[in-house]
């Protein structure tokens, strides 16, 4: 076994033969009654899976990580190592990106709505392109980076998505051309469009919608002189529980319109901002159930007992993204089958604070547990670490970072990001798509289509 360490924490290399599945199994074993606190399992193979998935789909797209969704350093630095580009949304985020090595140029400030203080912050450490959709905004740019490269964010259509944008940000088509008649009398200069379709987008032809419109827009401004050349088709991207499969049908369709609307003859360059898409399977949650309570004088249809386990981690915690309309309660999914012999009970699962509102799920059939077992839950990795709140200064789950042998030897070649002097170079796209990468998934084909799945000590239940 090697490790690695880097940024005070130790990335582990799997070798002989060693899964995620053994690192959770030890990690468990080391903890103590003493320890109960809850931890991440990191795999940085999902990260790359993900990315050759998304380079295969959509290969005019390159994608500019979102920061805010999961900025563990060792996320950061395989992205980098992988070439990824960062959008970032405020002063700590540029400032954490470039800690970790991300240079300026890889960088979109892709905020509409930002204080004066960080546009500064931007302009002094070299971070150009950044987005507006209002007419204050580009007064502020002009203000503080007169020499800034600016993207018109515009409003889509994303009644077919789960949480919606649209509401918040962006420009409606009608005052586009004000928009860009006043960054031309200040000077500015605008280089593209985005937009964002939503999270949990249901309807691909949102996407071709909102590409249509960037095409009236880069003629409007071309009319008015200016030279587009970037068009931002943002994020919302998913490719676990019900979009598991939409993942190729949306980039079908994606590409189509680019095709149409902006030909690789165009000289467009065409980034998008995924999040969730690369972290959200990286990380599996390992909770404990710190309490139980036999609830005598509640029975279901069958006259089955109710129980409660407290765990220890929520909504206040790591599954604070529970609360997002677009994320499944992990419990809910139909996990992977196993032996159903033990009678299971209709089960209440609390987080640990002292807040009712702290409620994972309020009736999932279970097996009866006991205080000391450990859960283990799958695809965590999207806007959990990022959001974790300190109410009751219930301890964060540490995070576990892994990688196999044969990913990091690979990416590692030329010195990497991981390496004390984080070097710049790195293996291009073509050489990990040919570098015979065996992608080890954390377990069954079925299990992993499922989405967030729930288990005990690696064992799911069924549920009637």
């Amino acid at each position: 076994m090697r490790i690695l360490s880097t940024d005070n924490k130790n990335i582990e290399i799997l070798e002989n033969g060693k899964s995620i599945s053994d690192v959770i199994d030890r990690k468990i074993k080391e903890l103590s009654t003493d320890n109960e606190e809850p931890f991440y399992v990191l795999n940085l193979d999902s990260l790359l899976k993900r990315h050759l998935r998304w380079i295969t789909n959509l290969p005019r797209v390159k994608p500019f990580y979102a920061m805010k969704c999961n900025n563990t350093p060792a996320v950061v630095r395989m992205l980098m190592a992988l070439g990824i580009g960062f959008d970032c949304a405020s002063k700590a985020e540029i400032q954490h990106a470039l800690s970790l090595g991300a240079t300026p140029d890889k960088m979109v400030y892709a905020h509409t709505t930002k204080p004066l203080s960080h546009i500064r912050y931007a302009c002094t450490h070299g971070v150009d392109v950044m987005t507006f959709d209002s007419e204050d905004e580009l007064l502020k740019i002009s203000l503080c980076h007169s020499q800034a490269k600016l993207i018109l964010r515009i409003a889509t259509d994303d009644s077919k998505s789960l949480v919606r944008l649209s509401t918040k940000f962006g420009a409606r088509m009608a005052s586009v051309g004000k928009l860009l008649e006043q960054a031309g009398e200040l000077g500015l200069e605008v280089i593209g469009v985005s937009f964002h379709v939503g999270s949990g987008c249901t309807s691909s032809l949102a996407y071709k919608k909102a590409i249509a419109d960037a095409r009236l827009v880069f003629d409007m401004a071309s009319l008015l002189g200016f030279q587009m050349k970037l068009l931002d088709i943002g994020g919302g991207f998913s490719a676990i529980g019900d979009f598991q499969d939409k993942f190729e049908e949306f980039s079908g369709v994606i590409n189509e319109a680019l095709d149409k609307f902006f030909p690789p003859d165009s000289g467009v360059e065409i980034i998008a901002e995924p999040g969730r898409y690369y972290v959200e399977s990286a990380f599996t949650l390992a909770v404990n159930v710190m309490a139980k309570r036999v609830v005598a004088n509640e029975v279901d249809e069958q006259n089955n007992k109710m129980i409660m386990y407290y765990i220890t981690d929520g909504v206040y915690g790591s599954m604070s993204c529970i609360t997002f309309l677009v994320d499944d309660i992990p419990y809910l999914s139909s996990p992977q089958a196993v032996d159903g012999s033990e009678p299971r009970y209709p089960s209440v699962i609390w987080g640990p604070t002292c807040d009712s509102i702290d409620k994972i799920t309020e009736n999932y059939w279970l097996p009866e547990l006991h205080v000391g077992e450990w859960l283990l839950i799958d695809n965590m990795g999207a806007y959990s670490v990022s959001q974790v709140s300190d109410f009751n200064s219930f301890e964060r789950a540490r995070i576990y970072p892994v990688v196999s042998a044969k990913t990091w030897d690979t990416l590692n070649l030329a010195g990497g990001v991981f390496g004390a002097e984080r070097a710049a170079a790195m293996r291009p796209h073509c050489c990990l798509l040919h570098s015979g990468l065996h992608l080890p998934g954390r377990s069954c084909a079925k299990r992993q289509q499922l989405g967030m799945n729930f288990a005990v000590n690696q064992a799911a239940f069924p549920q009637p």
